[in-house]
């Protein structure tokens, strides 16, 4: 049977690597992976810094505004951090991926790279489960002007440098005041971001389908400030009080330098991420095997 997918792109890290062998096992990979896919009946093109960091020849390449126009299935080989990075640029043409974890955790790069083709080979005739992911936009505000504008699909983070002492921050939900609280930092967190940086402070793990985010603060001054989970269709407002050197992240790949009197605004994005998981994928499951929580188990 052919491929339900007719144009592939191959997107691997977007960091250059360094030259020798880790370098030629990570090109090797991705050729494989090509040969695989034509075998299967697609046509294969490489994401342009792909190609250009991994020294891929002899493939079409395209850069991401030509990847979601023309291509139907975004194959993606890396880590979680290659994923997020990806899966922001092409959520807005609607593309689907599927995640090929070369990195650690891979909680939504979910396919193992050794026997990719097992798991792969179905996926392609049609036979996967859909999963849809949304992302938060965030602008920061200053003096009335926007001065950064981002997405991210995992979380916002506003903290202190690593220096300096605590930062105090106004928190509003939809124009009403919540608190002034004095932390090192706070975390708004979308589902997926639930098992990254949020979950390390402290913040409940959130389902997939729940249309929520966390708000977690970081080693807060006050032990009662816990983290509380807010309906996705709301407005948070994080205003920098005092604190020096304060900054914010989004999903740890974008930085602003943030001034007192700033404001971070955090609205619910119009698009949304789309992964493809192998049939009788479960979150339960990923869960279970990232977190170890069978461990110790007779």
């Amino acid at each position: 049977m052919k491929s339900k997918f007719r144009h592939v792109a191959l997107i691997g890290k977007y960091q250059t690597l360094a030259s020798g062998a880790s370098s030629a096992s990570a090109r090797r990979v991705l050729e494989d992976i090509a040969h695989f896919l034509h075998a299967q009946g697609c046509e294969v093109v490489f994401e342009h810094d792909t190609a250009r960091n991994m020294g891929i020849v002899g493939y079409p390449v395209m850069d991401v505004s030509a990847i979601g126009a023309k291509c139907d299935l975004g194959l993606v080989v890396g880590g979680d951090g290659t994923m997020l990075g990806i899966g922001r640029l092409l959520a807005k043409f609607g593309v689907p991926l599927i995640g090929i974890n070369q990195g650690r955790l891979g909680f939504i790069t979910d396919i193992p790279l050794e026997g990719y083709a097992a798991a792969l080979a179905p996926m392609l005739r049609g036979e996967y489960e859909e999963d849809h992911r949304g992302m938060m936009h965030a602008r920061v505000m200053r003096d009335g002007r926007c001065v950064y504008d981002a997405l991210a699909m995992n979380d916002v983070v506003v903290n202190r440098a690593a220096t300096s002492g605590m930062v105090e921050l106004r928190v509003e939900v939809d124009g009403h005041f919540v608190a002034n609280q004095r932390a090192d930092g706070l975390i708004i967190a979308t589902p997926t971001g639930s098992t990254a940086y949020s979950l390390s402070a402290g913040g409940p793990l959130l389902h997939p389908s729940i249309p929520g985010w966390v708000l977690v603060p970081i080693a807060p001054h006050t032990l009662s400030n816990r983290p509380i989970v807010l309906a996705n269709i709301t407005e948070i407002a994080i205003e920098i009080i005092s604190g020096r050197d304060a900054s914010a992240s989004f999903d740890t790949q974008s930085l602003a330098s943030l001034l007192h009197g700033d404001r971070i605004v955090v609205t619910r994005s119009e698009h949304n991420v789309r992964f493809l998981h192998p049939r009788g994928w479960s979150y339960f499951d990923t869960l279970r095997q990232k977190l170890h929580w069978n461990e110790g188990v007779a």
